[in-house]
Formats: C-alpha cells, structure tokens, sequence
C-alpha cells in the first residue's frame, strides 16, 4: 500500500512541475512565482502548499476579529495542516459513502448564512470579496462543513443508544435540582492514536502537563487551545458554551462540578487522550422549564425537478393574495398544499420550540396570531404560515423523556465523534512532506 502511495506521489510531484514549467514557457509570467508544492498527501489525494496559506490566512483573520493572540507561526502552520488532514479524511470517507450535497441544498445554506448576517446573498458576496474571500471558494468550503456535518450525524449521532433506565436517572436529577446550574467550560485535547504503545501515552501526557504549565504561568487558553488543541473546537478557544452537566461529557461533568470559574483541571485521562478543563464560569437555570407551543397551520409548495424556486414562489405569492382577499385558510391548504397536513386544512397542531426547522420557527415566531405570513423559504419548499394560538404551560411526561433523551444523546456525541474520528485519522494513510520547503 505504501509503495503504491509513493508511486502516485512521484507522479503528482511531476506533473506539478510540469505544470508550472509549461505556465512558464507559454510566458504567462516573466516574474519569478513560487512554484506551490504537494507538502501532505491523504490517501489517494494531496494537500498543497497554497491550499494550507489561504487557510492559513482565513484562520489569522477569524482569530484577530475573535481578538485572539496568535500562536507562533510555525505552530500554527503544522497545526493547521493536521486539521486540513482531518476533514480530507472525512471528506473522502463521504464520498465513498456516498454522502452529496445538491446545490439547492448548498445554496439554501448560503441564503441563511447571508439572512444571519442582514444581507442579501448578492450583498454577502460583495462583502466576502471585499475582504479578498473569493466566492466559489467559500461556496465550497461551506457545503464540506454541511459534508462532514452529515457524515457525524449518519455515522455517529444516528447509532447513539439511550437506555430508558438513562432517562430515568437523568429526570430524577433534574427533579433533584441536579441540573440547575449551566457551565461555561473550554477545553484542549492532546489526541493519542487508537492503539498507542505506553511509551507514546507517556509522551502525549508530558505534553498535556506542558501545556498546563504554561496556562499556569498566565498564557491565554483561547490561544494555546488553537495552537496546540487536537479537538475540532481549537479554534474557537476550545469553547464548549453553557451547558448543564447532563449536556456534557462524563469527564467533563465529573470535573467542573468541583470547579470554581477561572480554575483550571489538571491533566484528564480517556480513551481519546488527555485533556485540559478551564471553568470559565457558571450561572443558574432551569434545566425543564415551562415552554411557549404555538397552534399553526401552513400551505407548502414544494421544489423539484419540475418547479423551480421562483416558480414555487410565485404560485405561493398567488395563494397569498387569496387570502388578503379573503380566502378562506383551510379550503386553500386542501387545494394546494403539497404535504400531510394538507387534508386537515395546513393544520400543524400545537408544536414545541424546536419541532420546526429555523427559517420556519423564526417566522412563526414572529407572527401575531390570525396572521398569515409572506412566503417564507426553508428546505422543504415555501411556506405560508398562520398563527392560530399560543399557550404557555408545563412539559408533558412524553415531552420530558424525549428532551431527556435529546440531552442524554448530545452528552454522548460528542465523546463518540471524537473517538470516531480517531479512528478514521489512525486509518489513514498520511505522509507529510515539510521536508521539502
């Protein structure tokens, strides 16, 4: 297998400069142009030179609008390179796997993206090239994170096991009040292979004890985490948000309860290595509140093959204006509505926060109720939304035990992906090439 690797290296490294000896002859450039060169190869594929640049300055840029320190450059050059390996590896397991993300899909995301940011698509990319972020580049990197987005809930999140007797115990400690704080808590990870020899784990946990000292001695966590953290978060400081300790990892939870903020844990042991736990700090909560449920009824268009977006938008925009004529809501949804709720007239019954997709339960939200909405786009199609009545009242037993479940299933994911991951990056083959810089 490996010699077979070294065989296509060769042969990529060729017709690398055959490529930039023929940009030269054909006297596209007079100037002397650094020639890019392959520096990892993964699998069959390879990472370039450039390629690890432009993340490197998209990294540096997201870091100082954070005002996050930089690490050293050179640090986090091979740090960023390890990362590139990662999500390659996972990109090409989704391919195999036959994971794809259509454009529609693709564009959609790109629509919220912009909608989170109070732009236009057009106004966004406007902005992006404006910063010297090119389009198709974004574009791209956008549908690899839905990609390997997929690839965990497919291969991880969607084989997690909850137990009933999990359940149980997780809704006695809320009833005990044993959720009622949430933790703000930031991490790093030092990664040890899935079959690591003792003398490669006693490495590794020098190495975490390393890192310790220097947060001992005053370095901000934000930026060791990105220079040094293996877990997926680094960049963002190793962050994890507030979360009840029903919501975390089991080492984490078992950490942080004997935690004051700003206190740092010492070195922890598990199967994925060796982590560092900073408290940053912690606040009250109800862990199962009393909800707001919303009584709505829709009218849905769908997209396909045969009806384009503006073609589903304008045969919804037409149904609209029935309604502001005084069409009747329910005889309207049995005509044209295009999903299971159509024969009950668009009715969608009481729905809890959560049960819709985002773009529908923000414009839901922010109906009046007897209002009827302007076409609102999500990925099912376009709706029409109408508010029929609010209630504000305690979770149901049915509705406890499936929250208790969500909760119990995101404290476990992140734990699996990680290990997961592990053993995708222990699968591959990866050869590094600094050697020739």
């Amino acid at each position: 297998m490996q010699t077979m690797m070294k065989y296509w290296l060769s042969l990529l490294l060729c017709l690398a400069a055959c490529q930039a000896n023929a940009q030269t002859y054909r006297g596209q450039r007079t100037d002397p142009v650094e020639a890019d060169r392959i520096i990892a190869v993964v699998n069959s594929e390879v990472i370039t030179l450039n390629e690890l640049r432009q993340r490197l300055d998209s990294v540096v840029s997201q870091l100082r609008r954070q005002g996050t320190p930089l690490p050293p450059a050179d640090v986090l050059e091979k740090q960023m390179l390890e990362r590139m390996v990662v999500d390659k590896v996972q990109v090409q397991f989704a391919k195999e796997n036959g994971i794809r993300i259509e454009d529609a899909q693709l564009d959609m995301a790109l629509n919220r993206i912009a909608a989170n940011n109070k732009m236009t698509l057009a106004q966004f990319r406007q902005a992006l090239e404006k910063d010297g972020i090119a389009f198709a580049k974004f574009r791209e990197e956008i549908r690899q994170e839905i990609t390997v987005s997929r690839l965990r809930e497919r291969e991880v999140d969607a084989k997690l096991l909850v137990s009933e007797g999990e359940i149980d115990n997780y809704l006695a400690g809320a009833s005990a009040g044993g959720s009622a704080e949430e933790y703000q808590v930031a991490h790093i990870l030092v990664r040890s292979p899935e079959s690591a020899s003792p003398e490669q784990l006693q490495k590794l946990k020098a190495k975490a004890e390393q890192i310790l000292d220097r947060l001992k001695r005053g370095e901000d966590f934000a930026q060791v985490a990105a220079a040094y953290s293996d877990a997926p978060d680094a960049l963002q400081g190793g962050n994890l948000g507030f979360r009840p300790l029903d919501r975390m990892p089991n080492i984490f939870a078992e950490t942080v309860q004997k935690m004051q903020p700003s206190q740092l844990s010492p070195v922890i042991r598990s199967p994925n290595g060796f982590h560092i736990v900073k408290l940053v700090a912690k606040k009250g909560g109800a862990s199962i509140p009393a909800v707001q449920q919303t009584h709505a009824r829709h009218i849905l268009i769908k997209v396909n093959e045969v009806v384009s977006e503006a073609e589903a938008k304008r045969k919804l925009q037409a149904v609209k204006e029935r309604l502001d004529h005084g069409g009747d809501f329910a005889e309207l949804a049995r005509l044209y509505s295009q999903d299971g709720s159509a024969p009950k007239g668009g009715d969608l019954d009481w729905l809890y926060p959560g049960d819709t997709v985002p773009e529908f339960e923000r414009a839901m939200d922010a109906l009046k109720v007897g209002e009827v909405s302007q076409p609102v786009q999500s990925m099912f199609g376009w709706h029409l939304i109408q508010v029929l009545e609010r209630r504000v009242q305690d979770v149901s037993q049915d509705r406890q035990r499936a929250i208790a479940r969500n909760a119990l299933r995101e404290r476990k994911s992140d734990e699996a992906y990680q290990d997961w991951l592990r053993q995708l990056r222990d699968r591959a083959y990866v050869e590094y090439r600094w050697e020739e810089q």
